[in-house]
């Protein structure tokens, strides 16, 4: 263990002893799942995560498994076939948002 993880430790164990670490949001519970991967992305998500925001993509991924769960229920017809093309359209877009977010995690 080097200097600072010590000091990191040592300021813990004080809080801990003062009680500032008791009753902070979450406790007790299971910590929640982070993406693995780039830590700048990490902390994107979860910064997006803790205002309660969503990517563009995940709200695109979301739609496009509405979407196919609609379309499994609907008879052949016109109906299907725009909801077929309504389906190619957003995945389009979450193809685009996730390639434009790989692209600026990369710059």
């Amino acid at each position: 263990m080097n200097w600072l993880e010590r000091i990191a430790e040592r300021m813990m164990l004080k809080a801990r002893a003062e009680g500032k670490l008791s009753g902070l949001k979450g406790e007790g519970k299971p910590l929640p799942h982070r993406p693995a991967g780039d830590a700048g992305q990490a902390v994107g998500f979860r910064i997006m995560a803790e205002a309660g925001v969503l990517p563009e993509e995940i709200v695109l991924k979301k739609q496009v498994i509405a979407a196919q769960q609609r379309l499994a229920h609907l008879p052949e017809g016109p109906d299907r076939q725009a909801l077929l093309a309504e389906i190619a359209r957003l995945q389009m877009r979450q193809s685009i948002a996730e390639e434009a977010r790989r692209r600026f995690m990369r710059d």
